[in-house]
């Protein structure tokens, strides 16, 4: 069942669908990551593509919960960053077109807010 979008800010960057699939730099058409589509609540990513442009990505949907902080850390499984509680998959940055980011993503099924910062 499609979801309803409550808030889609892209600020330099678009994705493959509405709100998931291949996340796109708008400056350089480089492919930045992937967005699952059904396992997340609400996402904000801020983020220095390769090419100099700063981009940004706020989305979350109408029947999102409020989600709780956690301290725990994301795993990665298949090169995707995915929750520690159930192994679903989240998202996936590639490190190799982003030199920068900021992560907030929300679990759909547990409700933790997964924080990342990396910085090169």
């Amino acid at each position: 069942m499609a979801r309803i979008l409550k808030n889609k800010e892209l600020v330099n960057t678009r994705l493959a669908t509405n709100y998931g699939g291949w996340m796109y730099c708008d400056k350089c058409n480089e492919n930045i990551g992937y967005l699952c589509y059904s396992t997340y609540d609400r996402l904000q990513l801020k983020y220095k593509c390769s090419c100099g442009s700063i981009g940004t990505i706020l989305l979350d949907f109408e029947d999102s919960k409020t989600g709780k902080d956690c301290n725990d850390e994301l795993i990665i499984i298949k090169n995707r960053f995915c929750c520690p509680k159930d192994n679903e998959p989240l998202i996936t940055i590639l490190d190799k077109k982003v030199s920068n980011y900021e992560l907030n993503i929300t679990c759909k099924s547990c409700g933790n807010i997964y924080r990342k910062l990396i910085t090169k």
